[in-house]
Formats: structure tokens, C-alpha cells, sequence
């Protein structure tokens, strides 16, 4: 199943249509249906937007997994940081969701300073 086609499902379990769907995604009713029928790809925030909406990971939207919403696990696999070309994975086991999420906007944050320091030192 492609990308549309899980938006089409989630679409339809909440009974909207597409031009209800493109209202709140904030896009053009005729760019919602080209985005369902496959004839046009969706940008990373689109994607970001319709996870959002429907209140799944974008990892099943991309057709990754078949689980809709993330679990702890997922979340754990995606935390990680790179240090001298090894990734090393954090024991997170026992977070809550909500502290696992507080982690990740915190590497988030580091991650953007720490760009934001290499552009002001260059």
C-alpha cells in the first residue's frame, strides 16, 4: 500500500472528504487528489502535517511499518547520536512516551546549535 492510498484509508475511517482533508492539511483540493491517486510525491512537512492529522507515525504513512501509531520501541530506535562515526543507541527502556519525547526535542535543539555554531564560526 503507497503513501496515498494509507492517506485515502485514514481519510475515509473519519468519514472526510477530500476537500475536508485538504482544508485542514492546508493544501489545494485539487493537489489532495493527485497526492491520493500517486500522481504527485508530498514534501517531508506534508508528510509531517498528515501524521499529525490522522494521529500516526510517519513511518507508517511511508509504508515502514504497518503499526500506525509509534510505540516506545520505535521511538527508541530513532534515538540516536553520533560520535566519532558510531552510532550508539541510549537504554531508554521504562521512559514514559512523554519523557522520551522531551529527550528527542532536546537532541533536537543541541543538534541545531550545534549547526548554528558551525555556520557562526566559518
Amino acid at each position: 500500500m503507497d503513501i496515498g492510498e494509507r492517506i485515502v484509508k485514514l481519510r475515509k475511517k473519519r468519514n472526510w472528504n477530500q476537500r475536508e482533508l485538504a482544508r485542514r492539511a492546508g493544501l489545494n483540493y485539487s493537489v489532495m487528489n493527485r497526492i491520493e491517486t500517486g500522481k504527485r510525491p508530498l514534501t517531508d512537512q506534508e508528510i509531517k502535517t498528515f501524521a499529525d492529522l490522522f494521529g500516526v507515525s510517519t513511518d507508517y504513512l511511508l509504508g515502514l511499518t504497518d503499526n500506525p501509531t509509534p510505540t516506545t520501541r520505535d521511538k527508541l530506535k530513532k534515538l540516536r547520536l553520533k560520535e566519532n562515526e558510531e552510532i550508539h543507541l541510549f537504554d531508554l527502556e521504562g521512559l514514559s512516551d512523554e519523557d522520551i519525547e522531551f529527550i528527542e526535542n532536546q537532541i533536537e535543539f543541541l543538534r541545531k546549535k550545534a549547526k548554528q555554531q558551525r555556520k557562526d564560526t566559518e
